[in-house]
């Protein structure tokens, strides 16, 4: 439960390479997520390449610190594999918190960049990587030995006023 509760938004890392061993745990943490029907429709495109990081990190204004990762790894779902159709983004995004769980356990740190959720980050994914039409981007996620002043804490969010007992009010 450490790595729910220490888990943060990393956006600066140290220049430091992620290790070949460490991105296998990653993707394997992803792939371990829930799926309905069991459909697994993900696939992950890794880049390490310091040239590719720094041309993908154009793709927002917020994805900036993409250039400085040690690796990002776009998640994108393969449309053949839906049984549930409406169910892909759900089993994309349980792939995803894995990932970011088992950085925190990995010490490293991560920032999920969403793609699904704008049209602009989802061509310009779709074209950076020649996405053919059935694949669809649904996020990107950098990950780096967090720099200086960053790190996975406990902050607590638990905030009572959101729970409902058998009721709304």
């Amino acid at each position: 439960m450490n790595a729910i509760f220490n888990r943060r938004s990393i956006r600066k890392y140290k220049d430091k390479p992620i290790e070949k061993e460490k991105v296998e745990k990653l993707l394997r943490a992803a792939m371990q997520a829930p799926s309905a029907a069991n459909q697994q429709p993900w696939e992950f495109i890794v880049v390490q390449n310091k040239d590719t990081l720094s041309k993908l990190s154009n793709m927002s204004p917020y994805s900036k610190m993409v250039a400085s990762c040690g690796v990002a790894i776009v998640l994108v779902a393969n449309a053949e594999a839906f049984r549930v159709e409406t169910g892909w983004q759900h089993d994309m995004g349980a792939a995803a918190e894995n990932l970011l769980l088992e950085a925190v356990e990995l010490d490293l740190g991560a920032v999920w960049l969403g793609v699904a959720t704008s049209e602009d980050a989802s061509k310009f994914i779709t074209n950076f990587f020649y996405l053919p039409e059935n694949i669809k981007p649904f996020a990107l996620i950098s990950v780096g030995y967090p720099d200086e002043g960053q790190e996975n804490k406990f902050i607590d969010r638990f905030n009572e006023s959101k729970v409902h007992y058998e009721s709304w009010k």
